[in-house]
């Protein structure tokens, strides 16, 4: 069948590989919404019952939003008319910064969250259907499944030592137990693990003639980690490969819900297809292009490089607060990971109450991470500035001395 809308081809190995045949029936059969912006966007618009006199905002908040960054004048002059439903001038620019041909290789979304629901939309038939994920790694891949009603079958990551990697031999039990599995997620570096998957590994599970569905590397953290670590190489190599990546971390973009997949045009122009028509904002897309800007990525790679130096400094400290122990994982995100121990044994319970005393009578909120696999004892700590790692410090020193 063909994919409605496909003007591009992507690679075509490995060879035992089909797109068309993990989709939905009914998603390939998708007549798309063809929106009043699909047509026309110049002229004297009247064809979206759009309001003619504009956004009902105060006639203060134009220089106001200027002032913080929030849109230009012609932004916000816009904001009565419905934005772009493809951004192709933003997409172009993701394209150029992570390595892959154009825009057609570009798919966006409501945060990597809208990202994720939408392959399991896509390519998932409920209660039917299973995906492969490897724990401990972030917490949407299981939601998402629950509520698209989509089973999963866990195989945890290897976490003796902390080494957190790939179980290979033990996915590959699972896929051959599993045939049909229609995406197996890998978080690298992994949340809340830090730890990169090499790229050798990477390309291993794509070319497992025994997995047949999608391999989805979630690099929300990737910046942080050495160059040359990402998958994104892998994206023009192999057909079954995807990548998704965010502007909420190494951008620091959170609060704009912007990210993205890059992916063969087939699984892109599929994901199109079936996204609402106007999923990402003109707001979102504004800020999103000053972001990707020359000055905007050089803003990006500095602070970057500081926060990298803030984790190898906030690192060496806390390895000399009495009953902290190990630092696990490998490091290459905004975050460390940390064992609070009880003589000299991992304590989940002392980890959840310095959680806890932190959050709320010392001003300090991290992460407990302690019933995680692997993670027992441990807390997890996001890199802030010299004074926030400082305060940080001081409050587990009071606490554990």
């Amino acid at each position: 069948m063909t994919i409605l809308g496909l003007s591009a081809a992507g690679p075509s190995a490995p060879a035992h590989f089909s797109l068309e045949a993990i989709v939905r029936p009914n998603i390939l059969a998708l007549q798309p919404y063809r929106c009043a912006r699909d047509d026309y966007s110049s002229g004297i618009l009247l064809d979206a019952n759009e309001n003619a006199y504009g956004a009902a905002l105060p006639a203060s908040y134009a220089p106001q939003a200027a002032a913080h960054g929030l849109g230009a004048a012609a932004d916000l002059a816009a904001l009565n008319r419905y934005p772009s439903p493809t951004h192709d001038e933003l997409k172009r620019r993701i394209a150029k910064l992570r390595g892959v041909p154009d825009e057609k290789w570009v798919f966006l979304g409501v945060g990597s969250d809208e990202v994720i629901d939408m392959l399991f939309r896509c390519l998932c038939v409920p209660a039917k259907d299973a995906v492969m994920t490897t724990p401990p790694t972030y917490g949407m891949y299981g939601v998402c499944a629950q509520i698209n009603d989509v089973g999963v079958v866990k195989v945890p990551l290897v976490t003796e030592g902390g080494a957190f990697q790939l179980d290979e031999e033990a996915m590959d039990a699972a896929f051959k137990a599993n045939p049909g599995l229609k995406m197996v997620f890998i978080c690298s570096p992994g949340n809340p693990t830090g730890t990169l998957i090499p790229l050798d590994v990477i390309r291993r599970v794509a070319s497992n003639k025994n997995f047949t569905g999608l391999v989805v590397v979630d690099e929300a953290y990737i910046d942080f980690g050495p160059e040359g670590s990402s998958a994104c190489a892998l994206v023009t190599e192999f057909a079954n490969v995807c990548v998704m990546q965010t502007l909420s971390k190494s951008f620091g973009l959170a609060a704009i819900r912007l990210g993205f997949l890059l992916g063969s045009p087939e699984l892109v122009q599929i994901l199109t297809n079936a996204k609402a028509p106007y999923n990402v904002s003109l707001p979102t897309a504004a800020i999103g292009l000053q972001a990707l800007s020359d000055e905007g990525l050089a803003v990006m790679a500095k602070n970057t490089r500081v926060l990298n130096a803030n984790r190898d400094t906030l690192i060496a400290e806390v390895k000399t607060i009495p009953n902290v122990g190990e630092v696990l994982g490998g490091n290459n995100a905004n975050f460390i990971v940390v064992q609070i121990l009880t003589d000299g044994q991992p304590d989940s319970a002392r980890a959840k109450a310095v959680y806890t005393e932190m959050a709320e009578n010392r001003g300090v909120v991290v992460r407990f991470r302690g019933t995680e696999i692997g993670c027992e004892g441990c807390l997890r700590i996001t890199v802030g500035t010299e004074e926030e790692n400082k305060t940080v410090l001081q409050r587990l020193r009071e606490l554990l001395a």
